[in-house]
């Protein structure tokens, strides 16, 4: 991309863990984010624990620092991941590309692939999960209820395979259609099959004994990979990032 300096993503301030996966000449990147990395700083005292450890700029939703010889330097984010929730997250170089791909974003035109692991044996291998979400924030929370809701959620769920033992649990894919919050969360859920480490929307006793047997404490819920084409510069690019899963799922 022009503009940029030789060492724009070799000098970006990353948070602990977060890895750089890829970029292309236009600007557009992926990171890997590792559970309990915030996408973004909420205060100044979130910003040593996210994605990126500096200033955040909500209204035009982007990084701002310096880099070594004092310029100003931005990065702009182009979706979210919940804290908790590992994986591919994109973000741009500059404010016009990330207004075209926030639009492949909002016309659902970018194809996102999600691991996850779960207590029980999901009932069928494959399926298309349609749900009615009710979406609710209020003091800086976010509760998604899958009762009396009027916002259509579809996700592609596909099992992958089961890991019997004291705590049964299962690998499955999850390819949500629709963007809405904690949406794959609450329709796992929904299904009686809670994903690990959910503390909000999962089963409570199964998580203590899982953390008591494995002596891990996050939500493995992780963002495996995305992919889209997206026009720029009067040339079609096709983009994809894809993270491996975390050592902390099972191998087998």
């Amino acid at each position: 991309m022009k503009g940029l300096p030789p060492d724009f993503w070799d000098a970006l301030p990353l948070g602990r863990g977060v890895r750089l996966l890829d970029h292309d000449g236009q600007g557009l990147a992926a990171f890997d984010k590792p559970a309990g990395v915030l996408s973004h700083p909420n205060r100044v005292a979130d910003e040593p624990r996210s994605l990126l450890t500096c200033r955040y700029d909500a209204e035009q939703q982007c990084f701002v620092w310096h880099d070594a010889s004092g310029a100003d330097r931005r990065l702009w984010l182009l979706n979210r991941l919940d804290g908790a929730t590992s994986g591919v997250i994109l973000a741009a170089a500059s404010a016009a590309l990330a207004a075209v791909i926030r639009q492949h974003f909002a016309k659902k035109q970018v194809r996102k692939t999600y691991m996850a692991l779960v207590f029980g044996k999901p009932s069928e291998r494959r399926a298309t999960w349609r749900d009615l979400l009710a979406v609710e924030k209020a003091g800086g929370k976010i509760r998604t209820q899958a009762k009396s809701g009027s916002m259509p959620s579809v996700a592609e769920f596909e099992f992958v395979r089961h890991i019997g033992g004291a705590l049964p649990v299962s690998l499955v894919r999850l390819d949500p259609l629709t963007g809405r919050s904690h949406q794959l969360r609450v329709q796992c859920a929904k299904r009686h099959l809670p994903i690990v480490g959910d503390q909000t929307y999962g089963d409570f006793a199964r998580n203590r004994a899982w953390t008591k047997a494995t002596g891990e404490k996050r939500l493995y819920l992780h963002s495996l990979e995305t992919a889209f084409a997206y026009e720029m510069g009067g040339r079609r690019h096709e983009f994809s990032a894809r993270a491996p899963l975390p050592p902390e799922f099972p191998a087998h």
